[in-house]
């Protein structure tokens, strides 16, 4: 094939540009990444020679440790796209109707269609309230929201899993970037599948590691589906790493926990109207989203535009970034209003 017959491509699925000379806050993912990173890397070289073993030990347990549960919960995937594709298989079948929050990502859609299912969008500030688990197969929560950010209450999340838990009806609760939050995972709780990313808060998210966690007769069918070795050596490595670097993610969540509140009170002291938001994640509307997505990148910067996700036709997502690259953003939305 000819080279010049192949479209560029700007952008990911998941947010992401492929220019490489603008600041990326389109991608969900955090700027920094762990010190060491590199010679874990290097030193993972010689593990790639061989076949590892399918149990990956040290994995679970770090993974265990970081999200609460026990080492036998931990159900490695690559990346947590695999993940939801692994847990909706083994719950979802031809003909089942699945409840899923409505804006999310594109995913659980396309998952649950794979499955012969029908997706049933619910506004995702009201699906604790307005969703019945006894009418669907399953349910799918995003928490804290893609893209909206924001996280459901824990106690009003527990009580709502308990009423799924009675219906028998399966709860698969994306945690993708709960890592940036001190909010508690569900992860160990019966009659749920807690889907993780590893790299999104470690800053590796082309690493493609991540894990299901689940007990019981889910955890079961889960391990029996999973792929064989699908996790390669250096991901196991470089991820198990990342997982018990709890300085770091306390270095993280801080800055969240700083930066968050400062830049919704100044998008909407701009003019824009930001949603509540609880992750690295913050979504807003804006008067003009050609316009805003025009001028910020002309200033060097890349935000998701947000127009990707049924039902909003205005809005612009960004992630939360470095102190001083958030302000400088800022400045250029500014500019854009």
């Amino acid at each position: 094939m000819d080279p010049g017959s192949v479209p560029h491509v700007d952008h990911v699925s998941h947010g992401g540009t492929a220019d490489h000379t603008l600041v990326d806050f389109s991608l969900g993912s955090n700027p920094e990444r762990p010190k060491g990173l590199a010679s874990v890397y290097e030193s993972s070289l010689s593990t790639s020679r061989r076949y590892s073993l399918d149990d990956y030990a040290g994995f679970r347990v770090a993974a265990a440790d970081f999200v609460g549960c026990e080492p036998q919960h931990i159900i490695p995937a690559a990346g947590v796209v695999d993940a939801i594709r692994l847990a909706v298989g083994v719950t979802v079948s031809p003909g089942d109707t699945v409840a899923i929050p409505a804006p999310c990502c594109g995913e659980y859609t396309r998952e649950v269609r794979l499955q012969g299912g029908t997706p049933v969008e619910i506004s995702h500030e009201s699906m604790l309230a307005d969703t019945d688990p006894d009418e669907h197969a399953a349910v799918i929560l995003s928490n804290p929201g893609n893209p909206t950010g924001a996280a459901y209450p824990t106690e009003e999340l527990r009580a709502f899993l308990c009423e799924c838990q009675y219906a028998d009806t399966p709860v698969l609760v994306d945690e993708s970037y709960l890592g940036f939050t001190a909010l508690p995972s569900v992860a160990g709780l019966d009659g749920v599948i807690a889907l993780h990313s590893v790299t999104n808060v470690f800053g590796v998210p082309a690493l493609r590691a991540g894990f299901a966690a689940a007990t019981g007769e889910l955890r079961d069918r889960l391990n029996r589906a999973r792929c064989t070795w699908v996790l390669s050596s250096p991901a196991v490595e470089v991820a198990t790493y990342c997982l018990k670097q709890t300085d770091f993610l306390e270095e993280t969540r801080e800055r969240i926990k700083t930066e968050c509140p400062k830049i919704i009170d100044e998008l909407s002291r701009l003019g824009y109207e930001p949603y509540p938001a609880d992750s690295s994640l913050i979504l807003f509307r804006a008067p003009d989203v050609d316009h805003a997505l025009e001028v910020t990148r002309s200033h060097g910067f890349a935000l998701r535009d947000a127009r990707f996700y049924e039902g909003l036709d205005s809005h612009i997502r960004m992630n939360i970034r470095r102190p001083h690259e958030n302000e400088r953003l800022l400045d250029a939305l500014a500019e854009a209003i």
